[in-house]
């Protein structure tokens, strides 16, 4: 069995709350644009290949949304196969834990774009180790071996790599 990673991504730089603009609904400054064309290139070396092993999901506010879709053409990942979880805007690290057990074994790499605080302290609980990804940044895990998805709990994974701009 191939050893499972996943990439957690938060969303890129938005453009900040109004009053007439609620913040589900919040798009992509030009700099959050840029900066999530640069990381997203960056993954692209990193990621030994995007296939059928492949899944990325994705909250459905607009600013993750709009970031899901520009590392996806970046990827070269279909953008029609992006999983839309409106769940994961503003969900607790636990509802992301359960979301990602819910994960065929059939997959190999997973990318998750959300938001912090959830996806920070995702990270956290599974691999024990305290971060706060800014926007666009990702971290990179590894299952432990012989591990898929289903299993994936406290401490059962391990914080590799967290990919910015200056990575």
């Amino acid at each position: 069995m191939e050893r499972k990673s996943l990439y957690i991504v938060r969303h890129a730089k938005a453009e900040l709350p109004t009053f007439s603009k609620d913040d589900f609904h919040r798009d992509l400054t030009p700099r959050g644009i840029h900066r999530a064309e640069d990381i997203a290139k960056k993954l692209k070396m990193h990621l030994p290949t995007i296939d059928e092993k492949t899944l990325v999901i994705s909250s459905t506010a607009n600013r993750a949304m709009q970031t899901a879709k520009i590392f996806c053409n970046i990827l070269g990942y279909p953008v029609e196969r992006i999983v839309w979880e409106p769940k994961v805007y503003e969900a607790h690290h636990l509802f992301l834990m359960k979301r990602l057990n819910d994960i065929p074994a059939s997959y190999v790499r997973v990318l998750l774009f959300g938001h912090n605080p959830g996806i920070s302290d995702l990270v956290g609980y599974a691999t024990d180790q305290l971060i706060n990804l800014k926007t666009s940044h990702i971290a990179y895990l590894e299952l432990e071996e012989e591990m898929d998805y289903s299993l994936l709990s406290a401490n059962t994974a391990s914080l590799k790599n967290i990919i910015t701009e200056n990575s």
